[in-house]
């Protein structure tokens, strides 16, 4: 009976070729749990990033190929897949427009209140100089008022017209969610089938 006995540079090979599938699959464990903490989509592209392992070990290693399939799995059943697809690349740009139409929405309702404040502080000194105004000022007072209102009225325009930009931003956003959790799970469906 031959039996061939491996030589000890190949156990050895063998050895730490080994060590290093489990130290990737432990990297990969890792990486799903923290993605499931920070409550971030458990996508295979965001796990390979993640656990520095490149996305054909995932889809090779049968270890790796199970977390990753459990993981998205348990986000499917709890309907979390297309809710947490915010942070994957294709969605950035959506991303950033949206804090920035919210950021524009924010520095409208400041110039709002600033304007509301200002015509108020005038509206004010009109009563107190009522008697006191001669039809030159109050001519100059009512044009700076009705100057005032303009702007208001323009600052309220450019609010709505931000707050429109800002839910359709948002409607994109979703829109982009649901399409790429169908995507992600159009690959795994055709991963899975023979």
């Amino acid at each position: 009976m031959n039996e061939q006995v491996p030589l000890p540079r190949t156990t050895a090979a063998l050895e730490a070729r080994r060590q290093r599938t489990a130290a990737k699959v432990n990297q990969v464990s890792a990486a799903v749990a923290a993605l499931r903490r920070e409550k971030a989509p458990v996508t295979a592209a965001a796990v390979a990033r993640r656990a520095h392992v490149s996305r054909t070990f995932l889809y090779e290693n049968s270890d790796a190929r199970k977390l990753l399939s459990q993981a998205t799995d348990q986000a499917a059943t709890h309907g979390s897949v297309a809710a947490d697809v915010t942070r994957t690349g294709t969605d950035t740009a959506w991303r950033e427009r949206a804090l920035n139409a919210e950021d524009a929405l924010k520095a409208a309702h400041a110039e709002v209140r600033t304007q509301r404040g200002r015509i108020a502080q005038l509206m004010g000194h009109m009563r107190d100089l009522e008697t006191e105004q001669t039809t030159e000022s109050i001519d100059r007072i009512t044009a700076e008022n009705s100057n005032l209102k303009q702007r208001l009225r323009e600052s309220e325009h450019a609010k709505r017209t931000l707050e429109e930009r800002l839910q359709a931003a948002r409607s994109n956003n979703r829109f982009q969610d649901r399409r790429i959790a169908q995507l992600e799970a159009q690959l795994l469906e055709t991963r899975s089938t023979p």
